[in-house]
């Protein structure tokens, strides 16, 4: 299997997946009344756009040896940007609408199971990445593995309030793991802008290699 294929089939299953993912969780988020949950699955949903613009990229790649992000990827990294602000605005005027009512979740079951299949699909995305950004001498890719982790800890926050809140029954937990998805929606959302700008090389929080 060359490069290129593994490159673009692991850029097609990051896209399906988010969509898989954030379909399934805004529906459980909506039905359990978990802003956490809800959140997360917009995050997903936003995460498809930036996923788009890597297969794009590899897509021109194929064709012509680029390192520069075209138009098409630019303006896919500002939509992507700016959902993410969009995000993580409407998650701090909810967490903080939701903290004043003293409203709390049906159950937050559902986000421990999705948290824990999306940290394990994450975990395999990450080993493939490197593992075939090493075999090929990809930075683009192994850069790419690195965004991913910053999606893996979107799920390692909604499996801590998940939990939190399964043990304690305390809404604001749930609260404040939309807070904390907020927080990395932001900051993703600063470097997708940044990103678009030239100025890094993948939305993982200045951990690029």
């Amino acid at each position: 299997m060359t490069f290129y294929k593994w490159a673009m089939a692991l850029a097609l299953i990051t896209i399906f997946y988010n969509l898989l993912e954030g379909g399934v969780s805004v529906l459980f988020g909506l039905q359990d009344e978990t802003i956490a949950l809800f959140g997360f699955g917009l995050d997903s949903f936003v995460e498809v756009i930036s996923g788009i613009g890597i297969w794009h990229m590899i897509r021109r790649m194929k064709k012509h040896d680029v390192r520069e992000h075209d138009l098409f990827e630019k303006k896919a990294l500002r939509i992507t940007g700016g959902a993410f602000y969009l995000l993580a605005a409407g998650l701090a005027v909810t967490s903080a609408a939701t903290l004043y009512q003293g409203t709390k979740p049906g159950t937050t079951f559902w986000g421990i199971v999705v948290s824990v299949i999306s940290i394990l699909s994450m975990w395999l995305l990450i080993h493939y990445k490197i593992r075939v950004g090493k075999k090929y001498n990809s930075q683009a890719l192994l850069a790419d593995a690195q965004c991913t982790k910053a999606c893996m800890y979107l799920s390692v926050v909604l499996l801590a309030s998940s939990i939190g809140y399964e043990l304690t029954g305390i809404g604001m937990v749930d609260s404040l793991g939309a807070v904390g998805i907020a927080v990395l929606s932001f900051r993703e959302g600063r470097e997708a802008f940044e990103k678009a700008k030239g100025n890094l090389t993948c939305s993982c929080q200045g951990k690029c290699t």
